[in-house]
């Protein structure tokens, strides 16, 4: 297994921090994490891949060890993510490479691959929706009226996400065993989003959210333009993101490479041996 390095960049006046792990002559893999969690969600899988690729991990800004610095200071968007991303992989020189996003990880992946298809050479999906179908209506009800009504009690109902007992919702709903799932993951995000002013942060990208679901038809074009090769590897049992949403990459890349594991949201903290046995399979065909 190779050694995992943990580094901090300056991005635009900020500090970003990221787990890189390999050697820099090999393809690069980079992983992008969703919320609540940061590049943590990869500790146990980046050691598995890094003997054949070099892997990046970055914390997005607001999350992890990453700054989090106040919306007056950065317009948090799904599209200033994308370009902090954007510029730590041109200031690390990587110009190519393969994507493996999560959750918030997913319209970030997309809007890169938008920007440079041909820079993307490989997808992997692990709950990274990109169709209406994905969405399971009941986790998404307080989301959408927050949408709608970002003014109305609709934003004490969307508060509750950054709460100790949600997050740990989303880490054990849908896993075979909880007790495989090491309380401190849920522990340490909690600590971190809660950090004084974060609720800002956080409430600024759940109203973009918004924007991604209008992006769907670009990323599905680019799909079917690009036949880009794509693994959709899912808990069958997510909440937030329902296999459906996994399935339905293959409307767009007939070729894509889906399984549906036993597990929820965070399929790696129950089946990383699982995932990593599919994910390396697949990097070895197309990287």
């Amino acid at each position: 297994m190779g050694s995992v390095h943990h580094r901090y960049a300056d991005v635009g006046g900020h500090r970003v921090f990221y787990r890189e792990a390999g050697s820099r002559d090999r393809p690069t893999v980079v992983l992008l994490h969703g919320f609540p969690t940061s590049s943590a969600m990869f500790r146990g899988l980046i050691p598995l891949l890094a003997d054949r690729w070099h892997v990046l991990a970055p914390d997005l800004l607001g999350f992890g060890l990453s700054d989090a610095p106040p919306p007056e200071e950065f317009a948090y968007s799904f599209d200033s993510l994308t370009d902090v991303t954007a510029d730590l992989l041109a200031q690390l020189r990587v110009d190519r490479y393969a994507l493996f996003v999560h959750d918030y990880g997913a319209p970030i992946g997309w809007r890169l691959a938008l920007r440079a298809p041909d820079a993307v050479r490989a997808i992997v999906s692990q709950s990274g929706n990109a169709y209406n179908e994905g969405f399971q209506p009941e986790f998404f009800v307080p989301i959408r009226e927050y949408w709608q009504n970002p003014d109305s009690d609709a934003e004490a109902d969307v508060r509750e996400m950054f709460a100790l007992d949600l997050i740990r919702w989303l880490y054990v709903s849908g896993a075979p065993d909880e007790t495989l799932i090491d309380p401190a993951t849920w522990t340490h995000d909690h600590d971190l989003l809660a950090r004084p002013g974060n609720d800002r942060v956080q409430l600024a990208l759940f109203s973009d959210y918004a924007t991604n679901l209008t992006l769907y038809p670009s990323v599905q074009r680019y799909f079917r333009s690009s036949q880009v090769p794509l693994l959709a590897v899912w808990g069958r049992n997510d909440p937030v993101f329902g296999p459906a949403g996994a399935l339905a990459f293959a409307t767009d890349l007939p070729g894509a490479e889906v399984h549906l594991l036993d597990g929820g949201h965070f399929l790696l903290e129950t089946a990383l041996t699982d995932v990593a046995a599919f994910v390396t399979g697949f990097f070895d065909k197309h990287l």
